[in-house]
């Protein structure tokens, strides 16, 4: 193996071992504020306060700013213009400064008439303890911005642990302090523990970014044409990533005016459901994008509807049965997860009925990083942004409608059906803009997928039902023995099932388990 193919993969290894960490950390978090304040108004007004810098983390340091920012950095230093790169480098760092600085001091004055964008239904004290915990935040939108353009310069050099470590301070800087400042200062200790998370990364990232050699400038060239071409790139990128987000602060909005404590079950649900999906299904939508990307561009598109394909195939094979096992033990993984202190069974079992309904969708919600990205590779922004603009209205009034008569879990129920639409508008209008895509085979591979699911859900649905007449679920060893046991029988009943069916990836995934162990025994 060459040095720089081993340095490439050593750079994927702990990326994806930061980002499981990442996941974990974040479980952690909601364990700790669960485990706080339970299920409540106060962790409501919390979450609802979080909207804002967590959306804002969301969309630029995981990848708007990135997604425009490293193309056009790295040009100019594939060019050799580095003096070019650090201008432009320095130009975006000081625009953020000077704009989110401002827009800051102005959000904090006029917070309490933002409430209505997070949380329009709640009553007066939750809402007033919202807008405390939100000045509290607020700063720490400058720090993300820069955290994502430092990330941004870091990654052009090729330079990945230090942003990826960052990230993992950020959750832990919120632990930390929502355990030992909770005490003195109540729920505004997690708050708090933010606005220390992402000073916490600025400061990790700021001496990694001086010691690769870049040059800050106090300039600021709002006519360079790198500065122009990074905020048109930014544009469609920030538009298609908060569609996601935007649905869940509809649900989030819907939610405030049912009883206390819903939106936390929705959100610590939502996170749940994104384990597989953040873990599995993003990291197979980052492989593939490079692939599909050169394919389109040398005019392959019978290569590039294949690696497509396989791709979603690979996305059902980890999601369904994710799913499938979510669903049926969703209330022992909650009860596991979170059941401790202040977070009571009752609120074990509204949020497992909410991740319940989440689960739904979660197949679909990993087809859309890849297909997406189909579209991207094709140099075409304009569509997936215009099918998320129109799932943002659907999932509105499906939610609109099913809020009333279903309360939490019938707005967990709308995202997920919401999710589903989008990936078959997608997927339909790709159709189109390529000619067939062989859906047929797509088609099988989802049918002996959910049926594997299916059954293997059901399996250890009855299987949980008999452990727990033999094992103590009110102790957390026993619940942690229930989860273990069900868990992995589960997962290998699935892996025969796949192989009773045949389908091609759970060869692909034996034939890779294969070579990584020749691999290291060559070692």
């Amino acid at each position: 193996m060459s040095s720089k193919s081993g340095g490439v993969a050593r750079a994927a290894g702990i990326l994806m071992v930061t980002m499981i960490l990442s996941r974990i950390l974040g479980l952690v978090r909601d364990q700790v504020l669960t485990a706080r304040f339970g299920s409540s108004h106060l962790t409501d007004a919390y979450l609802a306060a979080f909207t804002i810098p967590d959306l804002l983390y969301n969309l630029l340091v995981g990848g708007a700013l990135s997604a425009a920012f490293i193309p056009v950095f790295s040009s100019y230093l594939a060019r050799g213009e580095e003096k070019e790169a650090f201008t432009v480098a320095s130009t975006a760092i000081n625009l953020v400064m000077l704009l989110l600085s401002l827009g800051t001091v102005l959000a904090m004055i006029f917070t309490p008439a933002l409430m209505p964008l997070v949380a329009y239904k709640f009553p007066a004290e939750t809402r007033e303890i919202t807008i405390y915990l939100t000045r509290i935040m607020l700063p720490s939108v400058l720090f993300t911005a820069l955290n994502g353009l430092m990330m941004g310069i870091l990654n052009s050099y090729k330079h990945f642990t230090a942003p990826a470590v960052g990230a993992l301070w950020y959750n832990v800087a919120i632990i930390l302090a929502g355990w030992f400042l909770a005490p003195w200062l109540g729920i505004a200790a997690f708050p708090v523990g933010v606005l220390l998370g992402v000073m916490a990364n600025f400061l990790w990232q700021l001496p990694r970014v001086k010691k690769i050699g870049f040059r800050y400038r106090p300039v600021l060239e709002l006519r360079h044409p790198g500065l122009q071409k990074m905020l048109w790139l930014m544009l469609p990128a920030l538009l298609g990533l908060a569609a996601n987000q935007i649905n869940l602060i509809i649900n989030q909005n819907l939610a405030s005016g049912l009883d206390a404590g819903s939106i936390t079950a929705l959100r610590v649900a939502n996170r749940l459901m994104a384990v597989p999906l953040g873990v599995f299904a993003f990291a197979i939508g980052a492989a593939v994008f490079p692939t599909l990307t050169s394919l389109a561009a040398v005019g392959k598109m019978s290569e590039f509807k294949n690696t497509l394909l396989d791709g979603l195939r690979s996305v059902f094979f980890i999601t369904l049965p994710a799913a499938a096992g979510l669903m049926a033990l969703a209330e022992p993984i909650v009860r596991l997860l979170f059941q401790q202190g202040k977070f009571s069974a009752a609120d074990t079992r509204l949020t497992a009925l909410a991740l319940f309904w989440y689960c739904l969708g979660l197949f679909a919600q990993g087809a859309v990083l890849v297909v997406t990205r189909a579209f991207y590779a094709l140099q075409d922004t304009t569509t997936p942004v215009s099918v998320a603009v129109v799932t943002i209205l659907i999932n509105y009034l499906l939610n609109v409608s099913m809020v009333e008569r279903f309360a939490a879990p019938g707005l967990a129920f709308g995202y997920s059906v919401t999710g589903i639409i989008n990936f078959l508008a997608l997927l339909y209008l790709l159709r189109r803009k390529t000619g067939p895509l062989g859906l047929s085979q797509l088609v099988r591979s989802w049918g002996k997928g959910s049926t594997a699911a299916l059954v293997m859900g059901i399996a250890v649905y009855f299987l949980d039902q008999g452990l727990v007449q033999v094992v103590p679920v009110s102790q957390k060893g026993g619940q942690l023995l229930e989860v273990l046991l069900t868990v992995t029988s589960g997962a290998a009943l699935y892996w025969l099932l796949a192989r009773l069916f045949k389908m091609q990836e759970a060869e692909q995934v034996r034939q890779l388990v294969v070579r990584r162990l020749n691999r290291q025994r060559a070692a």
